[in-house]
């Protein structure tokens, strides 16, 4: 283990926070440094939920106080590990490049957080598998760069480039060799790194780059690609369902107390106790509730829609510099990270307000959100085929079935088909089926539960899909007309 005090004797610098879900909480300093850099400061505009503060007007927390959140709990847990486990080697340095990617793993979100990738960018440049994961990690790259946080590094101890892979890591996932060997150049060229600075082949031909097999359990902490069980749901579902006033029924602090890491297939995972399966249930079903309640909420999606279609109109006439005196819109903003540190959800006001005639159009929708004159939800079905519902075909089918009939007044545009799927976090899967248990009198062997043996009220099936239909006419002759072409549309696919 390395030299150094641990990250729980609180440097000096360190700096308390009073959270509303965690209490008061002590942060260390080259956090606290983190979080007060123009990048950082960005988090505190953007809504967690985006568009559900305009259902359930207590959702007005953002994704500032949710990264420090997921920042402690990804400190309390490697503490506890480490308390456990003192054979695991835990290290100050890994401990702090955890709490790091926790509280930089949503620097990458756009304005009104999902909605922005999920319905903005895919529908404006559909060409870019481009998530907000993504973005999190140019955004970090470009925070440490600007802000000169190399120095701040390395006086605490933090080895680069190594410790920054680890972090790029945690918040994306696994690197390819190629990707990884970019990834280093770039750092060792943007930082004035030494280049001799290279990992042994061994590791270069491991999934993770960042930290040798033998630490592979804690980039189970921040983001759980193998089953989800991570902080940062932990933090979000606390919050979420606090802010919401939805009942949160998993117990994040009896995870943190009964988690070990065991070996599984000769790699070192995160387990729990047997007796916290009913408790990652209701973890999991908290999660299928927030969306399907809040989340996914009809009115919540038919907002977020409309403030999609806003920018969409929007997007050529927002202008926002960027590096070197470059000017980019909305949905380019995201190709340089001095031009998106500035995109917000302040963008929403800048075109509610603004007295430019090119954003009348979007103006005009923001305008039936405040004044909830809404898009109107016509039908809305269980979806029990595996058959792919597409907006573009209802469209064209619509277009020609309606073609001779120059009494219908509503446009094949005004309806909006919107597929919804909602799960326990792996689709049609079973989460906890990915997850490994220990017993109280043989902590060092593992097991996973067959479903009957946890218990016989558990559901059957983990993932649905809903279908919706809305119309942007209200009235009524035009919301009939809406819904009944639509569930000829709908029947006639089914019965192909």
């Amino acid at each position: 283990m390395e030299a150094g005090p641990m990250l729980d004797k609180r440097p000096p610098g360190s700096k308390v926070f009073n959270d509303s879900i965690h209490g008061h909480i002590w942060l260390h300093p080259l956090l606290v440094r983190i979080i007060n850099t123009l990048q950082f400061n960005r988090l505190r505009n953007l809504k967690q939920l985006g568009g559900t503060y305009f259902v359930y007007p207590g959702a007005s927390h953002n994704r500032f106080e949710h990264s420090i959140g997921v920042a402690h709990l990804a400190g309390r847990l490697v503490r506890a590990l480490r308390k456990q486990q003192p054979e695991l080697g835990i290290s100050p340095r890994d401990e702090l490049c955890v709490q790091i990617a926790g509280l930089c793993h949503d620097l990458g979100h756009g304005p009104f957080s999902h909605m922005f990738d999920d319905m903005f960018i895919k529908k404006l440049r559909p060409e870019l598998e481009w998530k907000h994961e993504k973005a999190s990690v140019e955004m970090f790259k470009h925070m440490v760069k600007v802000n000169k946080l190399k120095v701040d590094m390395e006086k605490y101890n933090l080895k680069l480039p190594e410790d920054l892979v680890f972090i790029i890591e945690q918040i994306n996932g696994p690197l390819e060799l190629n990707e990884y060997k970019k990834l280093v150049e770039k750092l060792t060229k943007d930082l004035g790194l030494d280049d001799k600075s290279t990992k042994s082949p061994n590791q270069a031909a491991c999934e993770y780059k960042g930290r040798p097999e033998s630490k592979s359990f804690l980039y189970d902490i921040v983001a759980n690609k193998r089953n989800g069980i991570d902080v940062d749901k932990m933090d979000y579902f606390a919050r979420d369902c606090h802010h919401l006033g939805i009942r949160n029924n998993f117990d994040f602090e009896r995870f943190l107390m009964f988690a070990r890491v065991c070996v599984v297939d000769g790699k070192k995972q995160i387990c729990t106790r047997d007796k916290e399966a009913h408790n990652l249930y209701e973890m999991f079903h908290t999660r299928h509730r927030l969306h399907r309640e809040a989340y996914k909420h009809r009115v919540v999606h038919i907002i977020q829609a409309m403030i999609s279609e806003a920018f969409q109109k929007a997007d050529k006439y927002i202008q926002i510099s960027g590096s070197d005196g470059q000017m980019f819109n909305l949905s380019t903003a995201i190709d340089d990270m001095e031009a998106y540190t500035k995109l917000t959800d302040y963008v929403f006001d800048r075109i509610l307000y603004s007295k430019c005639n090119n954003l009348a159009d979007a103006q005009t929708i923001l305008k039936k959100i405040v004044d909830r004159e809404l898009y109107k939800c016509v039908d809305e079905i269980r979806h029990l085929t595996t058959k792919e519902i597409k907006q573009d075909e209802f469209h064209k089918w619509y277009k020609n079935e309606t073609s001779s009939k120059p009494d219908v007044s509503v446009q094949a545009e005004d309806i909006i088909i919107k597929e919804i799927k909602m799960d326990y976090g792996m689709k049609e899967k079973n989460p906890i089926n990915a997850m490994w248990f220990y017993r109280k009198n043989d902590p060092d062997s593992v097991f996973q539960f067959k479903e009957d043996e946890v218990s016989e009220l558990l559901p059957k099936k983990f993932s649905e899909k809903v279908i919706r239909v809305f119309c942007k006419k209200p009235d009524n002759k035009s919301l009939d007309v809406a819904k009944m072409y639509f569930q000829q549309w709908y029947d006639t696919i089914n019965q192909g």
